[in-house]
């Protein structure tokens, strides 16, 4: 009996340490009180729906792209004189200065004329001595040609007093022209406005001592001015001459429209680039020469082009690319792109897109290729409405 009591002792020690043994088990290998099943799904990551409202997602429109031709440049005054000394003489004075305004004819200052006036009187002077010698000649001629007849002399003796005879008559014109050069110069030495316009610099001063040619002082006519600039030779010939043209002058809080006047004939050596030239009309001298300014050329489209948001276009390794939402994921689409228009922010697509296509019209981080993705309406609509049926709902009740 007590081996039989030992025996069952024994077994009841097996059982119950079995018992720990499997308890202590599954509190090590698993979550107490959670599921198998339910486990392994919380150990998994949850892929989460991208929601986004209809503004961002647009679909490409069609619509025309007018291309801009732009180009830059000083604006400078074609319309310009040099005043220069026309002899040798002394600045007495001026009477005008840098800014004054001119008019055309208009006396500018006085110079030391008293040496050209001395030549003039010098020419007049040859002019009656040649007058003499032409007199004396003719009367010679006469004499010699009633001898002549008389065969008093000989023919080369009549022959002879011909030749002094239009001799005489050459030195008078030459005097004539000699003086009538000095009176030229003498007049011309009188500082006048050749042009009227304003006096942009001056070169001399009061006493100095001039020599022919000498610059006395610059004047500028601002009613017109011009914007020399290059143009691409690909480019150049869809612009002709009197097509109008926008310039923004810096300073200037407005574009005003110039026309374009002239086309160089030829490229500049070494630019691949055509000088072009504008015309601008400026009779309230509002604008100087000098001043830099931005010609825009806006040429018209008469084709209707595929075209989305400059937003909504990518750029990776060189590549431009947009993101769609394709049967419900996101899906990036390598595009070809044209022609951009910077005002409407929009660019021209050539390849890579339908018109149906649902395009972010933004730019989003972290977007993955293949992610769930929906359009939904805006997040404030969706709380209306959520507040329109709580208070149907409170209504009834």
């Amino acid at each position: 009996m007590r081996a039989k009591w030992l025996i069952g002792s024994i077994t009841t020690l097996v059982l119950l340490g079995g018992a720990g043994v499997a308890v202590f088990a599954g509190k090590t290998n698993g979550q107490p009180g959670k599921p198998a099943e339910a486990r392994k799904a919380g150990d998994d990551k949850v892929a989460v729906a991208l929601e986004f409202v209809p503004s961002e997602v647009i679909k490409p429109s069609l619509a025309s792209m007018p291309e801009q031709i732009q180009f830059s440049g000083p604006l400078v005054a074609p319309g310009m004189a040099i005043v220069r000394a026309k002899s040798t003489g002394t600045l007495l004075s001026l009477s005008v200065g840098e800014g004054s305004r001119v008019k055309a004819g208009q006396a500018l200052g006085q110079l030391d004329l008293e040496e050209l006036r001395y030549r003039v009187a010098e020419r007049s002077a040859s002019v009656e001595s040649a007058r003499a010698q032409l007199d004396q000649a003719e009367r010679q001629f006469k004499a010699n040609q009633g001898l002549a007849e008389q065969k008093f002399i000989a023919t080369t003796a009549l022959d002879t007093s011909r030749a002094s005879l239009e001799t005489a008559r050459a030195q008078v014109a030459t005097a004539k022209a000699q003086l009538d050069t000095m009176q030229v110069t003498l007049r011309q030495a009188a500082l006048v406005a050749p042009i009227s316009g304003v006096v942009s610099k001056r070169h001399a001063l009061p006493g100095e001592k001039l020599s022919p040619e000498q610059q006395i002082l610059s004047i500028v006519d601002l009613s017109r001015l011009e914007l020399a600039g290059l143009v691409g030779t690909h480019e150049v010939s869809r612009l002709k001459p009197g097509m109008p043209v926008q310039i923004r002058v810096e300073g200037s809080d407005k574009p005003v429209e110039a026309r374009i006047s002239r086309i160089a004939p030829a490229a500049e050596p070494g630019t691949r680039s055509i000088g072009v030239t504008l015309e601008l009309a400026n009779p309230k001298e509002e604008f100087r020469a000098g001043q830099y300014a931005v010609a825009k050329v806006e040429l018209p489209d008469e084709v209707q082009r595929l075209t989305v948001p400059q937003a909504a276009v990518t750029s990776n390794a060189g590549q431009d690319g947009v993101w769609l939402i394709e049967n419900g994921a996101l899906l990036r689409r390598i595009v070809t792109t044209g022609r951009s228009d910077a005002r409407e922010g929009r660019v021209e697509v050539l390849q890579g897109l339908t018109p149906n296509a649902q395009v972010l019209a933004a730019r989003f981080d972290n977007l993955r290729e293949g992610a769930k993705a929906s359009v939904v309406v805006s997040k404030t609509k969706v709380a209306e409405a959520e507040k329109s049926v709580s208070t149907a709902a409170t209504v009834s009740n």
